[in-house]
């Protein structure tokens, strides 16, 4: 199965370059029909029509270079906006982000964060956590997302 997601990253990332998007994740899930599930990212962030016209085009490639020795149904879609953050390049393109953090062991008696990521170094993650500046270490994070965040507006008097 290893050899099969590599060839379909091969040839997902083949199709992302041509149309400006990169792979964000590639999943192959279950047993005789397949569900290839693949996730695309882009720094101003993917539209329903970048995930129609990547659709179209992997779809045909798929189908000329045959990958999937099996029935599949593809999906395509964004990362979402709480997306996961898996390496210090996606901590430090979220810098000023709101993101829920879970360690795997215990930074100043706990193991679970809400902040704004403030800033990446070497291998940590400065985190203002309740007007506090937390620093996680990066190999003790076992995982990290982002939160969505929603802005009341003041309502104008009638």
């Amino acid at each position: 199965m290893n050899d099969i997601k590599q060839k379909i990253l091969k040839l997902a990332n083949q199709v992302a370059g041509d149309q400006g998007l990169e792979i964000f994740n590639i999943e192959i899930l279950g047993k005789g029909k397949v569900l290839l599930k693949v996730t695309l990212n882009k720094e101003t962030g993917v539209t329903l029509e970048d995930c129609e016209r990547f659709s179209k085009s992997f779809g045909a490639l798929l189908d000329v270079e045959d990958p999937v020795p099996c029935p599949y149904t593809l999906e395509v879609s964004s990362p979402g906006l709480d997306r996961p953050i898996r390496s210090l390049k996606d901590f430090e393109e979220n810098t000023g982000k709101l993101a829920r953090i879970i360690t795997s062991e215990k930074i100043e008696s706990q193991n679970f964060f809400i902040g704004k990521i403030i800033k990446t170094n070497n291998n940590s993650i400065n985190l203002l956590v309740k007007d506090r500046e937390i620093i996680i270490p990066f190999d003790k994070i076992s995982k990290a997302k982002l939160e969505v965040e929603l802005k009341c507006r003041k309502s104008s008097p009638m």
